[in-house]
């Protein structure tokens, strides 16, 4: 494949410049509206380690530690988990932007008891809430940037989602940094509860913008609009462009293939093969992204500082909001390297790179239990260092691509189900580490990393095993991937099994691709 063009189709096709295009650089100047869920997220991780080390927030809740404090942080996880059974049929039947619209009404309420919240049970009913709407909008986001971009930017445009999840908490360390020099009053930690809630509104008013996703309109036989989003996302609104008539048809031959030939529930995850492959990487990546070590200091991180001697909380504060700006930039300039390096080495460059991380961490903290104080100096040192580069090492692979690699292994039918699946591992996994890591660090403090070190040596083992390339290969088509010759697809790369089934004969004029369907039965 030559550096200016990409495949589609079994063709090659130039290269477009996104802001040379009217409708694409309209419409991906405001695809932000979708993106800045991830960032509500994070801003929420930051949020946690901020609140905990405010004097005036652990005044407000009696000093809250341990289990107290685990159930303060996992609550909005076992929100999002409350809304595994809505989030797929709220994606699927009312659509991409409704089901953003959804979240963040939903979380707006969640805001409000968070802020107001005078007692522990209403600050952990609030985030609750905070939960249930942000997993509604959280797989409903990334799917309208998957389904809607140009196939040359699929892989940029779904990275980048998933790692502004640091430049809300980015935002979130500033806050928090800021409002903590409100010296004695409860504002300094309600003012940035609220805040949490302005992304929301901005995504109110500014999703609209945003056209709905192509593949969702053609699901609902909505074929005349969804030609006119992609020719105006694609092709400057030229509904005659040879890239949008293939890309139409493929999409719409899919899609009335897999309605015909497969089912459209739960059991399709294990029922194939290929499925099982697929529901084995989205399982383990939903697991990988918070057991690799990352929920200790994300949630956590004022505790870890404090066994190795920093109490401060302005200090702690500064180095909170130190590696969010680290995670920002290493976690967005990966992006535009991902169809550069692939999704599979940069998985396991990021696997290898955190365990060799965690043990140094390991090392260091276990040494910091010594009594020479130049001993101590130097081993809270490294541990700080460690800390910042374990989190390029994890923003290498599991940042960006925990969204965009689940949404693109997945053909249509399965998306919306299938990011629930990863999402609610995610969700289980974060209830985990946000319940049970501030009893461990509390009860058997550094010894508790040796778990991780274990756990990642696994995890290398899995992404070896079962995470395939899917480096330029076009949306559609990665089905074969993981299908081979039983593949489900339509139009121009139809496999030779779909085109007996269907009668589908394919031949090419020029560079436009002619398709022709007979009628069929099965």
């Amino acid at each position: 494949m030559g550096k200016d063009t990409f495949e589609l189709a079994g063709q090659q096709w130039p290269k477009v410049t996104w802001y040379k295009m009217k409708g694409m650089r309209f419409v991906y100047l405001t695809l932000w509206a979708a993106m800045i869920t991830s960032a509500t997220n994070g801003y929420d991780g930051s949020l946690m380690n901020g609140l905990e080390a405010m004097a005036s927030w652990n005044k407000s809740y009696n000093n809250p530690q341990g289990a107290t404090l685990g159930l303060l942080a996992a609550s909005m996880s076992i929100g999002s988990m409350l809304s595994i059974p809505v989030v797929p049929y709220v994606a699927d039947m009312a659509g991409r932007r409704a089901g953003v619209v959804t979240g963040c009404i939903i979380m707006l309420f969640g805001v409000a008891m968070v802020s107001i919240g005078y007692h522990i049970a209403l600050f952990v009913v609030g985030r609750i809430v905070l939960g249930f709407g942000l997993g509604i909008a959280q797989e409903c986001s990334p799917l309208l940037v998957t389904e809607l971009v140009h196939p040359q930017h699929r892989a940029v445009y779904s990275s980048i989602y998933n790692s502004l999840w640091y430049v809300g908490s980015l935002i979130g360390a500033c806050v928090a940094l800021g409002t903590n020099h409100i010296i004695g009053s409860e504002w300094s930690w309600r003012v940035p509860c609220l805040l949490q809630g302005i992304p929301s509104i901005c995504q109110l008013v500014f999703i609209w913008t945003v056209p709905e996703s192509p593949r969702w309109l053609i699901s609902k036989g909505k074929l005349a609009k969804a030609k006119q989003v992609l020719a105006y996302v694609h092709a400057q609104g030229d509904e005659d462009d040879a890239l949008v008539n293939v890309e139409f048809d493929q999409i719409q031959q899919t899609i009335a293939l897999e309605k015909e030939l497969e089912n459209n529930n739960w059991s399709e995850f294990w029922s194939t093969k290929g499925n099982r492959h697929r529901s084995i990487i989205l399982i383990s990546i939903g697991f990988f992204s918070q057991w690799s070590g990352n929920g200790i200091v994300s949630y956590f991180l004022p505790t870890v500082l404090k066994m190795i001697g920093i109490t401060n909380s302005n200090t702690q504060l500064t180095i909170n909001l130190i590696l969010s700006a680290v995670n920002v930039v290493s976690a967005t300039g990966i992006c535009f390297f991902v169809d550069y390096f692939g999704r599979r080495k940069l998985f396991l460059t990021s696997s290898v790179s955190m365990l060799v991380c965690f043990i140094a961490t390991t090392i260091a903290l276990a040494r910091f239990d010594a009594d020479l104080p130049s001993t101590n100096s130097n081993a809270a040192h490294t541990v700080i260092a460690f800390i910042f580069l374990y989190y390029i090492s994890y923003n290498i692979g599991f940042s960006g691509m925990l969204v965009s690699y689940s949404s693109e292994i997945l053909p249509y039918r399965l998306r919306a189900k299938g990011l629930t699946l990863m999402f609610f591992c995610v969700d289980l996994s974060l209830w985990f580490n946000q319940y049970v890591n501030p009893i461990a660090l509390l009860n058997i403090h550094w010894k508790y990393y040796i778990v991780y070190c274990i756990f990642l040596v696994f995890e290398i083992f899995v992404v070896w095993k079962y995470y395939i390339e899917t480096k330029e290969i076009p949306l559609e088509e990665i089905v074969k991937k993981f299908d081979g010759d039983s593949a489900v697809l339509g139009g121009a790369a139809a496999s030779e099994k779909i085109q007996q089934i269907t009668g589908q004969a394919t031949e090419f004029d020029g560079e436009k691709a002619i398709t022709t369907q007979v009628e069929y039965r099965v």
